[in-house]
């Protein structure tokens, strides 16, 4: 059976704390000992797997999702890592200062740990495919926007990426300055938010339709393709987990196949 291992004090270098960590193992991993698996990252760990020590009742559900596709044979297993954010959320998932929310960017240290110090040691922890190819990284709203920034600042490393409902109009919109170009290498890249997913933030208006509809214009823009790009506007999804939960079979049956072209 499958199984979730929780790693309480991995410690980040680039930000002097002390983070949990939470790794999903598929079944097959225990069932077949000499099978090496590709890796999925993910942000916001306390509320991605369905698992009594999850931050809250409404999770992603990776791990189920998982489970069930894998078993259906729809999807061949992948290890999850889930990545727990702190207090700091709006500072670790934000590579620029945002003055008018009082943040100050610590996204690239948040980058420096997951690439340099997390990724080397799950592949020297578990059985890895450490390939770009088999290393993808999601996550929702902000933790949307740093899978992007991940996927492009560190292309090498990350070939597949899920940006979920992503704030990419955080800091008058510097991911598009970011994204400037195509990353060169082997990508597969989805992006998605729900038709619902317009709201008063505090003071703050924020449209993700509009917003994410115009960055997935933008790539296409830059020459990204369908075999590398695929965008969804959610029918009646708001900005919650459960939202992003009813997405996921089919994101990961999109993003996470067999790769082609490499």
């Amino acid at each position: 059976m499958s199984h979730i291992h929780i790693v309480r004090d991995f410690y980040s270098y680039p930000e002097s704390i002390t983070r949990t960590v939470r790794v999903y193992t598929p079944d097959a991993y225990d069932r077949e000992p000499t099978r090496r698996f590709p890796v999925l990252y993910m942000l916001d760990g306390q509320n991605v797997f369905a698992h009594p020590e999850s931050a809250r009742p409404d999770t992603w559900g990776a791990n189920t999702t998982m489970d069930r596709l894998a078993a259906e044979g729809r999807l061949e297993p992948w290890l999850i890592v889930a990545v727990d954010h702190t207090p700091g959320r709006f500072e670790e998932y934000s590579p620029w200062d945002v003055p008018a929310r009082g943040s100050a960017g610590r996204g690239w240290a948040f980058c420096d740990l997951l690439v340099n110090h997390l990724k080397p040691f799950v592949d020297c922890t578990w059985r890895t495919l450490p390939e770009p190819h088999h290393t993808a990284v999601m996550g929702a709203s902000l933790g949307g926007l740093m899978s992007l920034v991940l996927g492009k600042a560190y292309a090498h490393v990350v070939g597949r990426v899920g940006a979920l409902s992503p704030s990419v109009m955080w800091a008058d919109g510097a991911i598009y300055r970011l994204w400037d170009a195509p990353t060169g290498r082997w990508l597969k890249l989805y992006l998605d938010t729900g038709d619902r997913e317009r709201y008063w933030f505090y003071d703050l208006w924020l449209d993700y339709v509009t917003a994410t509809t115009d960055f997935a214009h933008h790539l296409e823009g830059l020459g990204l393709g369908p075999h590398e790009l695929r965008f969804v506007l959610a029918e009646g999804h708001d900005h919650a987990e459960p939202a992003w939960a009813a997405r996921l079979p089919d994101i990961f049956r999109w993003l996470l196949e067999e790769a082609r072209g490499v």
